[in-house]
């Protein structure tokens, strides 16, 4: 049998020669096949999109330098897995896991005064589906590739200590065999067996059955194009209540970088009207489909009232629950723009 870790990865021997003399270009040839399956890699084990480009480039780095040191008795594949897990490993010894306000405290009152944002490297980021490695995981692998980004799995995903979410990843994302996994950490495979059953436990705790058919049943797209038809409709004409009959009773409203977050249908309206949607809001956004986290998403562009042009704003992840939106979560980070392929202004 032909391990995962091992199939289709054997560089050819005129490129490594090449790369091994010092030629980049053969040195590129080498790595591009997989630097989306690194990206996709880093991503899962550190939340954040821009700390996994980071670390994609120190992956390849450290290979560039450690050349000499492959010698092919695993695929270069794995080889670049194991470099490319040490890099995040050794990056999470340094921050703190990523998360979602959710997770750090309790609902905001909208009648408070809303808090700055928190712009420590703490919150979990996006990440573009079209970005997203291709599956080459056996059809026995727990967890399907876009499933494993969606920000529930992340979520519970990030509270795992930093070696059992590796374990986790490789053995039920990536569907490679202990054996591979103990090779690739310079452990045994009781080591990885014990890691892996404490890591199951934790995210079956944080990661339920719900959150698996949330998810199928929003790709599902036949289900969802009405309601988010009608979603955009809402936020562009400002209907609130529109807006509002569109969410289950107890709904999320997270928006990191900003710390605080607003549950259920009042509490969301009451800051919705407030502050996204205040005054004479119709036409202030755009909203343009995207791809993000195998969920519905939007890039939301704000109108600039000077110019008559959209700026971009946030990238939003929906999450759907029997028909209702459940959780709407707004990213404030129109930087990651041109990593979801989206310009920084358009016209109106």
């Amino acid at each position: 049998m032909v391990y995962p870790a091992q199939k289709g990865s054997t560089p050819r021997a005129d490129h490594l020669a090449a790369a091994r003399s010092g030629d980049k270009s053969a040195f590129g040839l080498l790595v591009e096949p997989h630097r989306r399956e690194l990206l996709t890699h880093c991503y899962r084990m550190l939340g954040s999109f821009q700390d996994a480009e980071d670390q994609v480039q120190e992956t390849l780095l450290r290979a560039w330098r450690r050349l000499d040191t492959y010698e092919g008795r695993a695929s270069f594949r794995a080889w670049l897995y194991k470099i490319a897990t040490n890099a995040c490993l050794d990056a999470l010894r340094q921050r703190s896991r990523r998360a979602l306000p959710p997770d750090l405290r309790n609902a905001s009152d909208p009648g408070e005064p809303i808090l700055p944002p928190v712009l420590d490297p703490i919150w979990l980021e996006p990440f573009p589906d079209d970005l997203l490695a291709p599956s080459a995981a056996n059809p026995e692998a727990r967890y399907e590739a876009h499933e494993s980004i969606t920000l529930a799995f992340m979520t519970a995903l990030q509270r795992l200590p930093p070696r059992q979410r590796s374990v986790l990843l490789f053995c039920d994302v990536l569907d490679w065999p202990a054996n591979d996994v103990a090779g690739l950490l310079e452990t045994t495979v009781p080591t990885v067996n014990s890691m892996l059953y404490r890591a199951r436990s934790s995210i079956s705790k944080n990661y339920t059955l719900q959150n698996r058919r949330d998810y199928r049943l929003a790709r599902e797209k036949e289900r969802t194009g009405e309601l988010l038809r009608r979603y955009v409709q809402a936020w562009e004409t400002a209907d609130i209540d529109a807006l509002v009959a569109l969410l289950k009773e107890d709904a999320a409203f997270p928006m990191p970088p900003l710390p605080l977050w607003y549950r259920g249908r009042s509490a969301i309206r009451a800051f919705v009207s407030a502050v996204i949607l205040s005054g004479e809001a119709s036409g202030r956004w755009s909203l343009h489909p995207l791809k993000a986290n195998g969920q519905p998403a939007y890039a939301w562009y704000q109108r600039d009232d000077s110019s008559g042009r959209y700026q971009a704003y946030a990238i939003q992840v929906l999450t759907i629950q029997d028909g209702l939106l459940s959780d709407v979560t707004t990213f404030g980070y129109p930087q990651l723009f041109p990593h979801f392929g989206l310009s920084l202004e358009i016209a109106a």
